[in-house]
Order: structure tokens, then C-alpha cells, then sequence
């Protein structure tokens, strides 16, 4: 089985509820096709770079799934049929990225106890030392 990334941007006027409801529905088309969702992450009602069909803002859900390109095929035909999805995309990848919500906790929790200036020291340190 392949691992996919599925970004999808649902209509602003639906409410967050029904955006979950609406991963739950793909999450099981993937299961009954013979895979798995790996992670579902709910991004939110965000701002549109350009308007969507008179839509100016949409609620961006990110899937990170395995599963065989059948049922990727189902659940992009399934987003195809339904009203409440502006766009999505689809992306095979070799595996799965951290989130950035993940990248900024551990980005956090690194920083912590040392001075501004120490870290970029170091980090100049790790450059030197590579060349």
C-alpha cells in the first residue's frame, strides 16, 4: 500500500461539525476499500487566497492515509459528487511529514532555558563544523 497526503477544503458555511462528520465519512470509504487513515487534523476555517465559488473562506482538513490507489480513486470520486467541497488534493509521498503544529511544539520545547543569543551561537557552531 501507498501513503497519501488528502488536503481538503470544505464550503465556510457548513459548521465544524459537519466537516468532521464529513472526514469520518472518507475515513471509512478508505477503510472499506482496504486502508487506513493514519491521522485526520481539522485546520480550521481559514481565508482564501482568491475566492471559490463566491466562498472566501473554507474549512481545511488534512488527511494523512495508507491505503491501494483504488481507494484513492473511490474517495476522490465521492469528493467529486459532494457540494459541501470546494477543492482537494491528493499527493503520494515517501512518508509522512510532521505537522507543523508538531514542528512548532518540538521547536518550543527545545528553547526552553536558554537565551536567545546561546541557540544562534550554536547553530553557527554546526555550520562551521560541517564545512
Amino acid at each position: 500500500m501507498a501513503l497519501y497526503e488528502h488536503m481538503l477544503i470544505a464550503r465556510q458555511d457548513i459548521s465544524a461539525q459537519q466537516v468532521d462528520a464529513l472526514a469520518t465519512h472518507l475515513k471509512t470509504i478508505v477503510e472499506s476499500e482496504g486502508g487506513k487513515v493514519e491521522k485526520h487534523e481539522y485546520w480550521g476555517l481559514r481565508s482564501l487566497a482568491y475566492r471559490i465559488k463566491k466562498n472566501r473562506k473554507g474549512h481545511y482538513v488534512l488527511l494523512n492515509i495508507n491505503a491501494p490507489g483504488t481507494a484513492i480513486s473511490e474517495l476522490e470520486r465521492q469528493l467529486k459528487i459532494n457540494e459541501d467541497v470546494l477543492r482537494y488534493l491528493t499527493v503520494r509521498v515517501e512518508a509522512f511529514e510532521q505537522s507543523s503544529s508538531s514542528k512548532k511544539r518540538e521547536r518550543e520545547g527545545g528553547r526552553e532555558g536558554k537565551p536567545e543569543g546561546e541557540e544562534g551561537a550554536e547553530k553557527e557552531k554546526e555550520g562551521d563544523d560541517n564545512e
